[in-house]
């Protein structure tokens, strides 16, 4: 039984979740499993949680810290929402090192109000009215939830690369924040699910994975570069630590 990369394919579609949701979630998205497309799906790990509607019920996608297999039956629709980085414990309320690698059922968090969500959203004649509702209900609660914590959030971007051109070390995320690298080690677990150097390991992953996307010719070793890696070596035992799967696999799925 062949594994896609899930997400990689035409199928799966992002967009920004309604204004108010914004400042907690990343992105709303849906995958369509094509009638056609028998398999298992891989899911890498990018040091986010997503909120998912599947099957009839509200889960949560804990932080991953390699590939997870997923079996997704044939003509199912996946929808979901991702959250912003070092968001999510504000809303489930556990540390993220509770459900890392793990896939959870929103009631084990919320109860009975999870249930009354899934019961509502349920009753939606398309996938679209039911993306809809979910993100009514996370509006309301939405108006009494705490942003994420400025300083991991913090740590997420500049790991990101995003911040600032240079990917900083532990050292100096302990410097920038005044505190100590078992400090920071903790909070990063709360946030994220695993310690800064993890992290970094994940982020640089995604950055091959943004590079990977773009149109043109493979370009192994300079992408390796731009990415963070030492060298094409280094490249491809990360990819295939955290995904399963050779650079040059990775980049056929996802040009399908």
């Amino acid at each position: 039984m062949e594994s896609v990369v899930a997400g990689s394919a035409k199928h799966y579609a992002e967009a920004l979740p309604s204004a108010p949701l914004r400042s907690h979630f990343r992105c709303k998205w849906t995958h369509r499993i094509p009638h056609d497309l028998a398999g298992n799906f891989i899911v890498v790990p990018d040091g986010c949680v997503d909120l998912l509607w599947i099957d009839g019920r509200l889960m949560v996608a804990g932080p991953d810290r390699s590939a997870a297999v997923e079996a997704i039956a044939p003509g199912s629709v996946v929808s979901g929402l991702r959250f912003q980085p070092a968001a999510a414990i504000k809303w489930l309320g556990v540390p993220m090192s509770e459900i890392v690698d793990r896939r959870v059922g929103l009631e084990e968090l919320w109860g009975a109000e999870a249930r009354r969500h899934a019961d509502w959203i349920g009753e939606a004649n398309t996938q679209a009215e039911r993306i809809h509702r979910l993100e009514a209900r996370l509006i309301r609660k939405a108006m009494t939830t705490e942003p994420a914590d400025r300083d991991m959030a913090g740590v997420f971007g500049l790991l990101d690369g995003k911040v600032d051109s240079l990917v900083p070390s532990v050292a100096d995320l302990v410097m920038r924040l005044d505190t100590s690298e078992r400090t920071l080690r903790r909070r990063c677990r709360e946030a994220f699910g695993y310690g800064p150097k993890t992290l970094d390991r994940v982020l640089r992953f995604q950055r091959f994975l943004a590079l990977a996307r773009r149109p043109g010719e493979r370009r192994l070793a300079q992408w390796a570069v731009e990415a963070g890696y030492a060298d094409q070596a280094h490249l491809a035992r990360e990819v295939k630590r955290l995904s399963g799967l050779s650079p040059s696999a990775v980049i056929g799925q996802l040009a399908m």
